[in-house]
């Protein structure tokens, strides 16, 4: 019975599955519940959702108008968006799409711009016989007063390959090409004969959806690959959550290196998780595309993993050599949004003058800033800090749970991103190269 009900609850595997089927304006509203349910929380889990939605959107929408397009994945961009504005995720994978669409459609326009350039360099130029100084002057005078005196012809019957003769060029003056309904230079359309009809782009914007969503499901890995470069052994690293990224960077540097791990709890959201994931029994997150458990934990390759509360933190950032942490979102001043307890062990970091390093992939840097951080903090249930049950305090004391830490950038020194390393101050460049002004603010 409790399978099946686990079966029966949305989320992101559930949702995968119906977008197969359903109409698009359905599958459109399914996901929008599911955020502002909070059914599907995970960052990568709301990219994956909303890459997946918009590549079937993009193949519905039976346009070839880039503008068209566009306004259409906008429109469905913003519904998501004002759905769960605090998942910074879902925007970015919206501004990267829109971004597709409009460098496809450039890079139509000059291929056609490209081709008008050619078609007009290519077209032979005849000589007119009253332009040529080779021939004489009474020639010259006799061709310029018969070819005034006519009409020009708009039969492309001459042959271009023939040998030029002062006779072809007196019987066959050169048509004028600026003149509007020439049947050699012009369509019914409109469009010139020697120029192709512009590109369906939808197929260039869903192969880079597909691209996105490849990235999506390998940045873990990427990511990991630099795990040797900032691990080394016999190091003491101290980190919070069980986030997926931080434990496969951990994992990929155990493989080579000993060092010891200490492991907040992150209580009260997230000790269930940082449990499991120490103990080895962490089956995977239940939202994750792969649906992949971790094939062994830290302490089965030999690592020394000590789980802490969260309040002996700053005691023993004393003997910790660095601090790797996982995040929510990257922000575009630098800062992140993070789980709870975060900014407490950064500013510990700080004052013990400990490097904080954060791993995260591309897709979590918004280029959104935050002028009013206090407003990306979501709230979580009250009675998982203290309990129902004690009615008496709760009327007495008002008791929030906050399930995200507002972090400068101040406290960070190093971003590891699945493009490698980035101080804070120079994330910029990546926003720069992933997003495109226009799409900042759609």
């Amino acid at each position: 019975m409790p399978s099946t009900a686990l079966a029966l609850t949305p989320n992101l595997a559930s949702f995968l599955k119906s977008l197969k089927t359903n109409p698009i304006d359905t599958s459109i509203d399914n996901l929008i519940s599911l955020l502002k349910r909070r059914q599907i929380r995970n960052s990568r889990s709301c990219a994956t959702a909303t890459a997946y939605l918009l590549l079937r959107v993009v193949s519905a929408c039976r346009t070839t108008d880039a503008a068209k397009l566009i306004e259409r994945v906008q429109n469905v961009g913003r519904r998501l968006v004002a759905a769960q504005p605090r998942e910074m995720v879902v925007g970015n994978i919206v501004r990267r799409i829109l971004g597709l669409i409009r460098d496809e459609a450039e890079g139509d326009r000059e291929a056609e711009f490209t081709l008008s350039d050619v078609g007009s360099e290519s077209q032979p130029h005849t000589p007119r016989a009253h332009d040529d100084p080779s021939v004489p002057h009474d020639i010259r005078h006799e061709s310029s007063e018969f070819s005034s005196s006519r009409l020009p012809l708009t039969s492309s019957l001459a042959p271009t390959s023939a040998p030029i003769s002062m006779f072809s060029l007196l019987s066959h003056p050169e048509t004028d090409t600026s003149l509007p309904g020439s049947p050699a230079h012009g369509s019914p359309s409109g469009r010139p004969l020697d120029h192709p009809p512009s590109k369906d782009i939808r197929a260039e914007v869903i192969e880079g959806i597909g691209e996105i969503i490849d990235e999506l499901g390998q940045v873990d890995d990427q990511i990991a690959a630099y795990a040797l470069d900032h691990i080394h052994s016999n190091e003491i690293i101290l980190t919070h959550t069980s986030s997926t990224t931080v434990q496969k960077f951990l994992l990929k540097a155990a493989a080579k290196r000993k060092f010891t791990v200490i492991h907040a709890e992150s209580y009260p959201n997230d000790h269930e998780d940082v449990h499991r994931t120490v103990s080895g029994n962490n089956h995977g997150d239940e939202e994750s595309l792969s649906f992949e458990a971790f094939q062994k934990p830290l302490i089965e390759l030999g690592i020394t993993v000590i789980l802490i509360p969260d309040s002996a933190v700053f005691a023993l950032m004393s003997r910790v050599n660095k601090v790797i942490l996982g995040t929510h979102s990257v922000l575009a001043n630098g800062g992140l949004v993070a789980a709870a307890g975060t900014r407490v062990i950064a500013r510990a970091a700080k004052v013990h003058q400990t490097p904080v390093v954060v791993v995260s992939g591309v897709y979590k840097l918004s280029p959104v800033y935050p002028f009013d951080f206090e407003s990306l903090i979501e709230y979580g249930d009250a009675s998982k800090v203290i309990g129902f049950e004690d009615g008496s305090l709760v009327d007495q004391i008002d008791v929030q749970n906050p399930l995200y830490d507002y972090v400068p950038a101040e406290l960070v020194d190093l971003y590891i991103t699945n493009l490698g390393g980035h101080a804070p101050s120079f994330l910029y460049r990546i926003v720069s190269d992933h997003y495109r002004r226009e799409d900042i603010n759609f």
